[in-house]
């Protein structure tokens, strides 16, 4: 994956975008800090359809954490109410 400082994608955008299309990912910089990356939408569209909503995951109907020990219902403490 090329890396490409934030001057040099603005001014050579189409560049970048070709070089995107035909090899895969590119990294932009910002002040020599990566920034973004521009994927080709291909690879966007199958990197989204693998995520569930957060929407489908609450309406699932299997368990989503069955390891997950659950402690056992007690009584609860209550402290008695102050007099006023």
């Amino acid at each position: 994956m090329k890396s490409w400082p934030v001057q040099e994608a603005k001014a050579r955008f189409s560049e970048l975008l070709t070089a995107c299309e035909r090899d895969g990912p590119q990294l932009v910089a910002k002040r020599g800090a990566d920034a973004a990356v521009l994927v080709p939408v291909e690879e966007w569209r199958r990197l989204n359809a693998a995520r569930p909503s957060l929407k489908s995951l609450l309406l699932a109907k299997e368990a989503r954490c069955d390891d997950l020990p659950i402690p056992p219902r007690g009584r609860a403490l209550h402290r008695a109410a102050p007099d006023l």
